[in-house]
């Protein structure tokens, strides 16, 4: 029988627990269905710590080839919330949940896809405002 140092046994139930709260769904939510046919799925960032450790100590009365030990572990996991993915038939949102970016190049970017929407919404209107003014003539 091959004999198992007990640090192993307490990392590996720290880690465990650990795999048992955080899982994919934790990162990328569960998508919430509105009955207009809008999909909101939750975004967050997972921040954790873990520390383990132990010793064997030798004492008067020791048994033979059986070290007493004292050891722990613990951890830390931090959840927090950092955006929405807002998903309405065609059109993918992302929605923030921190203020706006602060210096102008992080604004452009995050403004790009909203500007490329308008763009394209000018661009079809000027399509159906020509093709009404030809079947006018």
């Amino acid at each position: 029988m091959e004999n198992k140092h007990q640090i192993g046994e307490i990392m590996g139930i720290t880690m465990d627990k650990i795999k048992e709260m955080i899982d994919v769904n934790t990162i990328v939510g569960d998508p919430i269905r509105t009955t207009e046919g809008v999909t909101i799925i939750p975004v967050s960032k997972v921040s954790m710590g873990f520390a383990s450790g132990g010793s064997d100590f030798v004492t008067k009365n020791q048994v033979e080839g059986r070290n007493p030990f004292g050891g722990g572990s613990g951890a830390g996991v931090n959840i927090a919330p950092v955006a929405f993915l807002i998903v309405n038939k065609d059109r993918v949102r992302l929605l923030p949940v921190a203020p706006p970016p602060g210096g102008v190049a992080e604004r452009v970017v995050e403004l790009v896809p909203e500007l490329v929407d308008k763009v394209s919404d000018m661009i079809e209107k000027n399509k159906e405002t020509k093709a009404e003014d030809s079947d006018i003539f």
